[in-house]
């Protein structure tokens, strides 16, 4: 019987040690990525809001993990639901009661809700359904909306924005789909830079 505990206690040790080594792996990958965002900001001088509602602040963690940051990060907001969209970047009612909540709609509306509301010039937002319930058969799990806006301002008056938006849908759980989805957004930073 006590063979048995140590062997069954190994086995999650194992296990354990392989999550924390993928993990390590993963990060890497996405602190480079954010490496290489804060480097192109640095760069052209520009700072960076975010608006994230499946990610749930993924996208901020990455970037504020970049000694510095504060140089080029502006802000993130997690608005998860309707109403903190609504309530936070300016997001119509109508808007979301007539697209949904993950539509290109509401976030192009997020993200130039994010230039209205600081003093950032690029702005990146998410909204997508990361499973394992919630989708339909037009908008399936694994559905992410992304929108990228970069303001002309001067002297911090906004002169003309420029916002861009698409759609992916990732496969994988829920976390597969969430880091897809973050990786996915820091390099269209990198592409409208």
């Amino acid at each position: 019987m006590r063979y048995r505990f140590f062997v069954h206690r190994s086995i999650n040790h194992l296990h354990l040690s392989i999550q924390y080594a993928i993990l390590f792996i993963m990060d890497k990958e996405l602190y480079q990525l954010a490496e290489q965002v804060a480097a192109k900001l640095v760069e052209t001088g520009d700072r960076l809001g975010t608006a994230e509602s499946c990610t749930g602040g993924w996208v901020a963690k990455c970037l504020t993990d970049i000694p510095g940051s504060s140089g080029w990060f502006e802000r993130g907001y997690v608005v998860y639901n309707g109403l903190a969209k609504q309530q936070m970047l300016g997001v119509p009612a109508a808007t979301i009661e007539e697209n949904g909540e993950v539509s290109e709609a509401v976030v192009r509306s997020l993200a130039e809700g994010v230039l209205a509301n600081s003093n950032a010039s690029i702005s990146l937002s998410i909204s997508g359904i990361a499973g394992p319930g919630g989708g339909s058969a037009e908008k399936p799990v694994g559905t992410v909306w992304f929108a990228w806006s970069h303001a002309d301002k001067v002297a911090g008056v906004v002169r003309g924005v420029k916002t861009t938006a698409e759609t992916q849908c990732f496969s994988g759980d829920r976390e597969a789909v969430r880091r897809q989805a973050v990786i996915h957004v820091m390099q269209g930073v990198l592409n409208i830079l």
